[in-house]
C-alpha cells in the first residue's frame, strides 16, 4: 500500500462528519433567517426610527408687571411649584399709596355729584326768582321812563319861556338837572332788565348742566365718578402685580432674583419648565416623513431609563421646515440662481 492510499483512507470517514455539520449550519442559518424575518415582519416593518431626539416643553418665563424692590423670593432652582402658587413678592409701600389716593378721589367724584344732586333744587328756584327779577327790572325800566319823559317835557316848556323871561336861570337849570338824573336814572333800569336777563339765562343753564350731570339720579353713571373708579382699580391691580405667582405648574430654573433687588417691568426673574407638559421632538429623514402621519402612535425609550421602559404617545404636529432651514448660518448653494417656484 502506498503513502496515497493510506491519505485516502484516512480522508474517508470525516467527509460525512463534515457534510453534517455544513447541513446543521445552513439549517441553522435558515432558521435564524426566517425568525429574523419573521420578528422584522411583525414588529419593525413600516415603523421609521431615530436616534436624534429630545425631550422639550412650552417653559414659562417668570417677569413682574410692576416696578419695585424684591421683598421676599418664595421659590427656589429645582423646586416644584403649583399654578398661581407666590414666587415673588415685591415692596408694596407704594401701591399702598396710589389706592390709598385712588380712593379718596374717588370718594370726593361721589361727593361732587351729591352736591350737584343736591343744588339742582336750588337751582330750579334760582331761575324762578330770576323771572321775577326780570319783571321788577322791566318795572323799574317803565317808572323810569315816565320820570324821564316829565322831566323832557318840563324842560321843553322852560326852554318855551326861557326868551320871555317867565323862567329864572335857577328854575332852568333845576329842569336840565332833573332831566339829566331821570335820563341816568332810565339807562339804569335798562342795564337792569340787561342784568336780569343775563342772570336767568345763566341760571338756566346751570341748571341744565345739573340736569346733564346728575341724569338717571346714579352716581355710577357720573363720568367722573367712573374715572375714579378706574383709576382705582388700576391701583389695585398694581398692588395684586407685586405678588408675582406661577402663570404654570411646574419645576423652577434658572431663577434670577435677590431679595433687595430692585425689578423693572419685563425682567425675568425666572422660569418654569412644565414637567407634565413635555413632548419629544424627534428628527427624520425625508424619506421616513412618507410614513409618518398625524395621530400615529409612537413607543418612546430613554436612555435615563433604558430600553425596557418604553413610553406610548401620539404624533401631534410636523414641523414646518428642517433644522437646516431654522439654523442660524442655513446651508446654501454655492452656484446657481434661486428659483421661486
Amino acid at each position: 500500500m502506498t503513502e496515497t492510499d493510506v491519505a485516502a483512507d484516512a480522508g474517508t470517514p470525516a467527509s460525512p462528519r463534515r457534510k453534517t455539520l455544513l447541513t446543521r449550519l445552513a439549517v441553522i442559518v435558515v432558521i435564524g433567517a426566517v425568525l429574523w424575518g419573521g420578528w422584522y415582519y411583525f414588529s419593525q416593518a413600516g415603523f421609521v426610527k431615530t436616534d436624534n431626539a429630545y425631550v422639550n416643553a412650552e417653559t414659562a418665563q417668570v417677569t413682574p408687571l410692576v416696578a419695585g424692590a424684591v421683598r421676599t423670593v418664595a421659590a427656589i432652582d429645582t423646586q416644584k411649584v403649583g399654578k398661581g402658587d407666590i414666587l415673588v413678592v415685591l415692596d408694596d409701600a407704594d401701591a399702598q399709596v396710589d389706592v390709598a389716593t385712588a380712593e379718596a378721589a374717588l370718594r370726593q367724584a361721589r361727593q361732587r355729584f351729591a352736591q350737584a344732586r343736591a343744588s339742582g333744587g336750588s337751582l330750579g328756584a334760582q331761575v324762578t326768582a330770576s323771572a321775577a327779577d326780570i319783571s321788577q327790572a322791566q318795572s323799574k325800566l317803565a317808572a323810569a321812563r315816565a320820570d324821564f319823559e316829565r322831566a323832557r317835557q318840563a324842560m321843553a316848556r322852560r326852554d318855551a319861556l326861557a326868551g320871555t323871561g317867565a323862567v329864572s336861570g335857577e328854575e332852568a337849570s333845576n329842569a336840565r338837572a332833573q332831566l339829566a338824573t331821570a335820563r341816568a336814572a332810565l339807562e339804569q333800569a335798562r342795564a337792569g332788565v340787561a342784568a336780569a336777563t343775563a342772570n336767568r339765562q345763566a341760571a338756566i343753564g346751570q341748571l341744565a348742566v345739573n340736569k346733564v350731570i346728575t341724569l338717571g339720579n346714579n352716581p355710577e353713571g357720573d363720568p367722573d365718578v367712573a374715572a375714579a373708579k378706574a383709576r382705582l382699580d388700576a391701583a389695585r391691580l398694581g398692588l395684586a402685580r407685586t405678588v408675582v405667582r406661577a402663570p404654570v405648574g411646574g419645576i423652577v430654573t434658572q431663577r434670577q432674583v435677590q431679595v433687595g433687588q430692585r425689578v423693572a417691568p419685563g425682567t425675568p426673574v425666572m422660569q418654569i419648565v412644565p414637567v407634565d407638559a413635555a413632548y419629544v421632538d424627534a428628527n427624520l429623514k425625508e424619506a421616513q416623513l412618507r410614513r409618518v402621519r398625524l395621530g400615529q402612535p409612537v413607543e418612546l425609550t430613554s436612555d435615563l431609563y433604558g430600553g425596557d421602559v418604553v413610553f406610548h404617545g401620539r404624533v401631534i404636529g410636523l414641523g414646518g421646515g428642517t433644522g437646516a432651514a431654522f439654523s442660524l448660518i442655513p446651508a446654501q448653494n454655492a452656484t446657481g440662481n434661486w428659483v421661486k417656484v
